[in-house]
């Protein structure tokens, strides 16, 4: 193992790129509520005062396309014209027609023929053990700081905060295990009134500190709107579009990715289901010690059920042959198209919720891509001594876990005088060892 620093980012829901993803996802809610047999490839673009929505549906239902634009715009926050959108007076145009009959062919099912992919293409799911979600730990971090910096907002915290914004976290690994933050960069959209001064101290002790603070030390490096201004943001700033921040939706760059993107897509598209199934798979995998590490890729073709090719690395740190381990997964997991639909229940309006702060990681009870049910019955069927030891193992190895807490005041109150790291604190736990210069868990 070697020792590197690693970078991912994360964006605000009030990004323009995330505003378009938001849309595209609510419009498709709105659809599968009414019939959820719907099929549905919505793109968004947004600049200054304007809401593009087009693409191709299928569906027995009306939607009023506007009426969700302007609720999705309002929920997020721009509802004063001098954010340059404002959801009550921006003009929003449509343009949508009927899916191909070509696509629908190989796609529907029937008697004589299987649901097949909705298109070819090639997806990832990964899962490591560096957080209690088994997601690389920068990717997580640099969602919870744009999370924070939405809360932040919303509650009037920190009342100049505006929609748009951007984090990134840098880890440096010791031996592959993270160590510590190397560096913190934010954006912050903000009102014209507050000082430069201002915005760095509150972001520090409102945003940094409460997520990253225990991980930090003096020469972690904070950079925080290094261009000096950032009055004028979102749409009126930067042209958003739909499916543009793929790589903040999935593991911020710690593993591959397909190229798909996942937003305005019903599940027939394997785009998004086959990407939920891979993460789901290599969730399983790692929560059940089968290994530390793992990547699924899946791929399809166009109109066929049955995956072309599935393949399983887990980079040495497996415990049985990975070749087992892909007999595994055929026999347990879903990996057809109507049998991921059927297994992880995407019939549902459930889509918006993904559009911001990741699709993968979180402990929402409409994510059931990241249960991890089958790891039970992935250790059964090794059967004898070796599900004994996986068992044993799962017991005394826990993750590297982190959560984030902000602390109520009377919290805050009573550990006055108490030595301390953190206002709130990612605290980290078994697999750091040696490495580790942070509290126990």
């Amino acid at each position: 193992m070697h020792n590197f620093l690693f970078t991912s980012e994360s964006v605000t829901e009030g990004h323009p790129d995330k505003i378009c993803d938001q849309v595209s996802d609510s419009i498709l809610d709105a659809m599968l509520a009414q019939d959820k047999y719907s099929r549905v490839a919505v793109e968004c673009l947004t600049t200054t005062g304007l809401m593009f929505v087009a693409g191709e549906v299928t569906t027995n239902c009306y939607v009023d396309i506007p009426a969700v634009v302007r609720g999705t715009l309002k929920d997020i926050g721009y509802t004063d014209p001098e954010y340059g959108l404002d959801s009550s007076d921006c003009s929003v145009l449509t343009a949508i027609h009927e899916q191909s009959q070509n696509i629908a062919v190989g796609v529907d099912t029937s008697k004589k023929h299987e649901q097949g992919a909705g298109d070819q293409g090639l997806m990832f799911g990964f899962a490591c053990r560096e957080t209690d979600s088994l997601m690389p730990l920068p990717i997580t971090l640099a969602h919870r700081l744009a999370m924070r910096l939405a809360e932040v907002r919303k509650k009037k915290i920190l009342p100049w905060v505006r929609p748009d914004g951007k984090s990134q976290v840098t880890i440096e690994y010791e031996n592959g295990i993270p160590k510590r933050i190397d560096a913190v960069v934010i954006a912050v959209h903000h009102s014209p009134e507050v000082s430069r001064k201002k915005i760095r101290s509150d972001i520090i002790e409102h945003v940094i500190h409460p997520i990253c603070k225990s991980m930090m030390d003096r020469n972690t490096k904070i950079f925080i709107n290094e261009t000096g201004l950032f009055i004028v943001g979102g749409p009126e700033a930067d042209t958003g579009l739909t499916g543009r921040k793929i790589i903040v939706d999935t593991y911020g760059g710690y593993a591959p990715h397909g190229g798909g993107a996942f937003s305005g897509k019903d599940p027939s598209k394997v785009d998004r289901s086959a990407c939920y199934a891979a993460r789901y798979i290599a969730k399983n995998i790692v929560a059940a010690q089968l290994a530390d590490k793992c990547q699924v890729q899946l791929a399809y073709s166009i109109g066929v059920a049955a995956p072309v090719s599935i393949s399983v690395n887990c980079f040495g740190t497996n415990r049985i042959p990975e070749e087992k381990l892909s007999v595994l997964v055929r026999e347990y997991f879903p990996v057809k198209p109507a049998d991921i639909i059927s297994q992880l229940k995407l019939l549902r309006p459930i889509y918006r919720k993904t559009a911001a702060y990741g699709h993968f990681g979180r402990n929402e009870p409409e994510f059931t891509w990241e249960k991890t049910d089958k790891a039970a019955m992935l250790i059964a069927e090794l059967g004898g001594s070796k599900a004994a030891r996986l068992r044993a193992r799962a017991v005394r190895s826990p993750v590297c876990k982190t959560f984030y807490e902000v602390p109520s005041k009377r919290s805050q109150t009573r550990s006055a005088g108490r030595k301390s790291n953190a206002v709130g604190q990612i605290v980290h736990a078994g697999s750091l060892g040696s490495a580790g210069t942070l509290p126990a868990y």
